[in-house]
């Protein structure tokens, strides 16, 4: 691999990374309603398991509810089960035609938990971000090996990974912040 390709694998896997943390985040509850917070949730449809989003449309008329539109009437009862199956202190509302689920008010000590479960999560985006560095590096050490980089070559792009890391290591922080602030103010 060339000094451009190792780059261009770290960067698309370190922004890999990111977006799933992006998409961690989402299901995290602050007090207002998010379609988010049941759009990953998986329902046993068709003979398999699918995330609700793939069924039904989501969304939030209002800043402490969420209604569930799907697309096959047949699925609503699926629908419902799942949710109350995810264990979301959810309490699915179905009218036949759409189901309406109350997002309750979170306590501090529930709002505790969920910013908990943010830094576990941003930790975890870290986590993997470093394992890329690792991996880049590695790809680095065998380009220096395979005479495609001289060994200078090869410590400013060990350099460059190092810079890509923490780059992104601070785009994680910086989502962790601003989703712990919407949780602690919600």
């Amino acid at each position: 691999m060339t000094e451009d390709e190792i780059l261009l694998t770290v960067e698309e896997k370190m922004e890999k990374a990111i977006s799933v943390l992006k998409e961690n985040l989402a299901g995290i509850r602050t007090g207002r309603a998010n379609p988010g917070l049941v759009e990953s949730i998986k329902v046993e449809a068709y003979g398999t398991s699918v995330p609700l989003k793939q069924l039904a449309a989501v969304g939030a008329p209002e800043p402490q509810q969420l209604v569930i539109r799907p697309y096959d009437p047949g699925t609503l009862k699926d629908i419902e089960k799942a949710i109350r199956a995810a264990d979301l202190g959810f309490n699915p509302q179905n009218d036949g035609r759409v189901i309406r689920v109350n997002v309750p008010p979170l306590s501090m000590e529930v709002r505790k938990k969920m910013v908990a479960r943010i830094r576990e999560l941003c930790e975890e985006a870290k986590i993997a971000i470093r394992n890329i560095r690792r991996e880049g590096n590695k790809l680095a050490d065998q380009a220096e090996k395979d005479k495609l980089l001289s060994e200078d070559d090869c410590e400013r792009l060990k350099e460059r990974i190092q810079e890509l890391t923490k780059e992104y290591e601070e785009k994680a922080n910086e989502l962790a912040k601003n989703r712990e602030k919407d949780v602690l103010e919600g």
